[in-house]
């Protein structure tokens, strides 16, 4: 492995974008928990960053610094939280502060420092604390402060050793990249090491070195993740894999036939596509629980691979597309679970192939230039995010085939539009969800009875965090028109403007 920042995580929901900010300055790091850090490469780690977390340092169970840790001599920055955990490991004293700092918040700079080098005196940063560093451990000195907080950053006299009580992975804090940029190349002396094609020749070795002889068979459901997977082992391993595609019937309209020309025609794949709608449609039947579903879909998933291996004697692995927020978002040792992915959360423990997930470092967008790089086409590459149990989870409530018709029609509707519009490049994600609820409405004379249908459209960089989009009204009102008089069973559409925190994109 070449040389990487560990990022420690302590429990931020968003510590993930700390390593995504890092990784867009050309330099490779990894989130690694407090407990497992001397499991690492050591001699390869250059730079540390304690991430911010939700607990207060003083507090009984609080996770903790392990002080031989700061006997390596490693350059170390502290984000909130993580500041303020150097700071009560060192000596020094936090409190609770009745003038909590959440938002935009002005920062001013008190004193000259290698992380602010060249930057303005005074900028606006994202603070998220209640806590308070009160006195600084000796060997300390504050370098900024803000209207309620007198150490807003530190740094000690002479350790490479930082701590600043602001968040810089958040786009609101304004020079929040360049002070990583600092600390990672000025401060630890990092290259820029870190590409898309160096991941692809480092997961060609390990891939190969993995599975040798042996057979691959590839979990390909049609989304990005998995077609990006497929397109990687397809140039790794040749003739050494098989993706199987598993037509649920819970895709997007004309999905299944997209899928299957691409990787069957265009890449010349040994494809298999099982249709299995009638399976799960069972598995499905009356069941109205978002985490049912998913577990019932990922257990489904599982029996059929496992099932077509036998057709396979020397297939010992199943790879699939997990993300990095996939796993955080099922729940790290220090993060709480928002919603259990179906290829992290819903895997039988009776497996009986071992799990290959090429892209668990990666986050959405490096697997869109991964994709591009390995000669996926755009429309696949560019395609909306799709979850694994699919229309599953855009249907609150029980499955059915016609509610599966209405939400199929009604996202053609709106994909169709937001492209003809010019929006399809600046909205990140875009789709239907049909609630349960039924409304009096009125078409031509007569008086109907049918669904509420949401539309669901957010911007986002790699979908940690999100915005509602502001769609014109205009093109609002043409796409609520077009799905009310093409899509039988919905008589009104309502849009979602709600942003992630405190709503997820998806629905369940």
């Amino acid at each position: 492995m070449n040389d990487y920042i560990v990022v420690l995580d302590y429990g931020s929901q968003y510590n993930q974008l700390i390593v995504r900010r890092i990784r867009d300055l050309g330099v490779y790091a990894e989130l690694v928990h407090p407990d497992d850090f001397f499991s690492c490469d050591l001699p390869q780690v250059k730079g540390v960053i304690l991430s911010g977390g939700p607990n207060s340092v003083y507090d009984e169970n609080a996770p903790k610094l392990e002080t031989k840790l700061l006997d390596l001599k490693i350059p170390i920055l502290g984000i909130c939280y993580g500041m303020q955990l150097l700071v009560h490991t060192l000596g020094g004293v936090v409190e609770s502060n009745d003038l909590r700092e959440y938002g935009n918040t002005e920062l001013n700079i008190t004193k000259d420092n290698p992380l602010t080098k060249g930057l303005a005196f005074s900028f606006n940063v994202w603070m998220s604390h209640g806590d308070v560093v009160k006195t600084l451990p000796k060997g300390f000195i504050s370098v900024a402060s803000s209207k309620t907080t007198d150490h807003a950053m530190m740094m000690h006299e002479t350790q490479p050793i930082y701590g600043i009580q602001f968040h810089p992975e958040v786009r609101n804090t304004v020079h929040g990249i360049e002070i990583l940029d600092h600390f990672v190349k000025d401060i630890c002396k990092m290259d820029k090491n870190w590409s898309i094609p160096a991941f692809i020749e480092q997961k060609t070795l390990e891939i190969r070195e993995l599975v040798k002889d042996g057979h691959v068979i590839c979990a390909l459901s049609g989304g990005v993740d998995s077609s990006v997977v497929t397109a990687l082992l397809a140039h790794i391993l040749k003739d050494q894999f098989t993706p199987i595609f598993v037509d649920h019937g819970l895709l997007r309209k004309d999905e299944a036939l997209d899928v299957q020309n691409t990787f069957k025609r265009d890449f010349e794949t040994n494809l298999i596509t099982v249709d299995a709608k009638d399976r799960f449609f069972a598995k499905l039947k009356g069941i109205s629980d978002p985490e049912q579903k998913r577990k019932i879909i990922g257990n489904e998933f599982i029996k059929v691979f496992e099932e077509q291996i036998k057709n396979f004697k020397d297939a010992k692995y199943l790879a699939q597309g997990t993300l990095y927020t996939d796993v955080i978002e099922s729940g790290t040792k220090t993060a709480q679970t928002i919603k259990s992915h179906h290829n992290v959360g819903g895997l039988p423990k009776n497996m009986k192939l071992i799990l290959i997930e090429p892209l668990n470092t990666l986050f959405k967008d490096e697997v869109r230039d991964l994709g591009i790089r390995l000669g996926l086409p755009e429309s696949i590459v560019n395609r909306q995010p799709f979850p694994g149990p699919g229309l599953a989870i855009r249907i609150l409530g029980d499955i059915t085939p016609d509610k599966i018709r209405i939400v199929q029609e009604s996202d053609f509707i709106l994909r169709e539009e937001i492209k003809n519009h010019g929006l399809d490049k600046s909205i990140w994600q875009y789709f239907t969800v049909l609630t349960p609820l039924k409304t009096v409405g009125v078409m031509g004379d007569n008086r109907t009875y049918d669904y509420v249908l949401v539309i669901r459209a957010v911007t986002s960089i790699d979908g940690m965090t999100a915005d509602f989009a502001q769609i014109p009204y205009e093109t609002l009102q043409k796409i609520s028109n077009r799905m009310t008089n093409e899509v039988k069973g919905i008589n009104r559409v309502v849009y979602d403007i709600t942003s992630k925190p405190p709503g997820t994109i998806e629905w369940e």
